[in-house]
């Protein structure tokens, strides 16, 4: 079950909308999808299905290709093909973290490995590391924080953890995704076969990019959100699901200064290959505001797995880069949509609506 949170009332303006019928009946509980996802009319769950309309006419201006909303287990709004698979981009250093976290470190006793330094862990590649770099370790790789200079930045800092992980367990990291994720969440469009290494002549390290559908995405998201258990059962380590999404880098340190643009209203930091918001949960968890103790997935284009735990909530927005690699929602734009799904919540207040019924999976716009 998901951690309880205490809830402090958020202040939010609503805009009226007609409405057809009596205040319905909320669902309360959480639940985990089987083989297919729940659906639920989104005033069961405090969301008024206008104001989510007014999101697909958004969504419909932007290069957004496939976003599904879950609360409490529940797909309250989606939209495009939600099986529909394309590379994740930078989204799958999450998806790496939650592999360390079901495999690596699924209790306390390998603990010692975070602290392992790069020579260590025989990660040398074929441009040398200095001296002072080999003293980096492994935790300092995943908080990006290691000090280590590589041609191409985050992209070998990526391979060099995959690379890591590959050593540390003996597993192929693509078939570690199928047997540690894929088949516990019931993931139901992650093919293995498609899954293939890039290699290149500049690094002896190859790259893993990885290729998920929203909705397996999704299952991703709501395992996080559920601190690591999946109908009763630990798929990750609790402590290290938490660990990973702690704010270790807050949005003023962040590095280069253009993914700390103080006049966009994004406000992440990063954690363990998760970016946080910069606003963790109080004490107790509480909080105040809708993306208070968020945090997010994020992948080039605009590929997103955020979790809100505030509202019980996951996020999955899906670019396909595969199909136009110039396609781009940009952060502002997101956190635009997440604003306008923020402001759809109609709490104890919500009536049913002559509008769209809830969407299911499949082909929407």
């Amino acid at each position: 079950m998901r951690p309880p949170v205490a809830i402090i009332p958020l202040l939010l303006a609503f805009s009226a909308f007609p409405v057809s019928a009596q205040n319905i009946q909320h669902i309360s509980g959480e639940v985990v999808p089987g083989a297919e996802w729940q659906q639920t009319l989104p005033e069961s769950v405090g969301y008024s299905s206008a104001m989510l309309e007014a999101v697909r006419g958004w969504l419909k201006t932007q290069d957004t290709d496939i976003m599904m909303v879950i609360v409490q287990g529940r797909v309250i709004f989606s939209y495009g093909d939600v099986s529909h698979t394309s590379t994740i981009a930078s989204v799958r250093k999450s998806v790496l973290d939650m592999l360390y976290g079901a495999d690596v470190f699924k209790n306390d006793s390998n603990d010692a490995d975070l602290d392992k330094t790069v020579k260590q862990l025989g990660l040398d590649d074929k441009l040398p590391f200095l001296p002072i770099e080999e003293k980096a370790t492994l935790i300092q790789l995943m908080a990006s924080r290691s000090g280590i200079y590589m041609p191409t930045g985050n992209a070998d800092q990526a391979k060099t953890m995959g690379v890591a992980f590959e050593k540390l367990t003996g597993k192929d990291i693509y078939q570690a995704l199928q047997t540690d994720l894929a088949t516990p969440l019931g993931m139901q469009d992650y093919v293995l076969s498609r899954q293939k290494k890039v290699y290149s002549s500049e690094s002896l390290h190859p790259g893993y990019p990885m290729s998920l559908s929203t909705r397996d995405m999704a299952r991703l998201g709501l395992l996080m959100l559920d601190c690591g258990q999946w109908n009763g059962k630990t798929i990750i380590f609790c402590d290290w699901a938490r660990y990973s999404t702690y704010l270790r880098t807050p949005f003023r340190d962040i590095n280069p200064t253009g993914f700390r643009n103080y006049g966009e209203p994004g406000r992440w930091g990063y954690g363990f290959l998760w970016w946080v918001w910069d606003e963790q949960m109080f004490p107790g968890d509480t909080y105040i505001g809708f993306l208070q103790g968020a945090y997010t997935a994020a992948g080039t284009g605009g590929t997103y797995i955020t979790v809100i735990p505030a509202k019980d909530m996951v996020v999955v927005h899906q670019v396909d880069i595969d199909k136009d690699y110039r396609a781009y929602v940009s952060p502002s734009s997101y956190i635009a949509i997440l604003s306008m799904i923020a402001n759809a919540n109609c709490g104890d207040n919500c009536k049913a609506t002559s509008g769209p019924k809830a969407h299911g999976p499949g082909v929407h716009e």
